[in-house]
């Protein structure tokens, strides 16, 4: 694997959060770093994923299933 170096401004609560994460998992700062580009980048749905377009039923739309996709886009994005 070829990295690149980067630098990224954490707020200080962030910092020492994620620093806990790190340690707890017996990983460097970096790697988890890298564990969670990944995991946002290469998601899979999950089950709320799907409880979000359940919900559209009930969120008061009139448009909903004329419009079903851009409802959906729009729960699944929320995630």
């Amino acid at each position: 694997m070829t990295l690149k170096r980067t630098q990224v401004y954490l707020e200080v609560e962030q910092h020492r959060l994620l620093k806990r994460e790190a340690e707890a998992k017996g990983v460097s700062l970096a790697e988890l770093m890298r564990q969670l580009a990944s995991d946002h980048l290469y998601k899979k749905p999950c089950r709320d994923d799907f409880t979000r377009i359940v919900g559209l039923g009930k969120s008061g739309a009139r448009d909903v299933s004329e419009d079903h996709d851009r409802h959906i886009g729009e729960a699944v994005s929320k995630a």
